[in-house]
């Protein structure tokens, strides 16, 4: 009877540590599968939507250097066509969690003004890239769809970024007393 009264109180707790855990995870802002590890542990430590926009264009540049690479090689592979999807889909998330970035800045009245500048300048020479491809890329029937997705993105990016500079709120700066 006694060893009843343990297994039941040790499978209660144990329920209630895995209920515990899988609210923890819940709780926890989840970052898309196209971030690395890493780059996802360094958006999750930038303070403010600025150094997380920084950091999504820096990812959304890296993306679009790496796509640059891959289609330009010469030796012949095999699933060309996922790795060139990948990372344009990749690109594709920088820009709208980018883009989403702004509106967090402007719910919570952040200085997001030098991200800003950094975004626009990014987006506009991004955008020319990826429209090359779409004239006369490589493989381009292996990435069209998923080719014009980032180019929609990059636009919105433009948009967004023109839209918050005529919006945006000076900085909320706080009184010594």
């Amino acid at each position: 009877m006694r060893s009843r009264i343990i297994s039941i109180a040790a499978s209660a707790s144990l329920f209630a540590l895995l209920l515990g855990m899988a609210k923890m995870a819940a709780a926890r802002p989840q970052l898309h599968d196209y971030l690395s590890e890493e780059e996802a542990g360094k958006i999750r430590d930038a303070s403010t939507p600025s150094d997380r926009i920084k950091l999504y264009m820096l990812f959304a540049e890296d993306r679009l250097a790496k796509f640059d690479y891959e289609i330009n090689r010469t030796a012949p592979e095999r699933d060309r066509s996922d790795v060139l999807n990948g990372l344009l889909r990749g690109y594709e998330g920088c820009m709208d969690d980018a883009s989403d970035e702004i509106d967090d800045a402007a719910r919570t009245q952040a200085d997001i003004t030098t991200a800003l500048k950094l975004m626009e300048e990014k987006s506009k020479s991004f955008l020319p890239r990826l429209q090359k491809y779409s004239k006369n890329g490589r493989y381009l029937s292996d990435y069209s769809d998923t080719l014009q997705d980032a180019i929609d993105s990059t636009t919105s990016a433009i948009s967004d970024v023109a839209d918050a500079q005529k919006t945006m709120l000076p900085a909320v700066v706080r009184r010594k007393k």
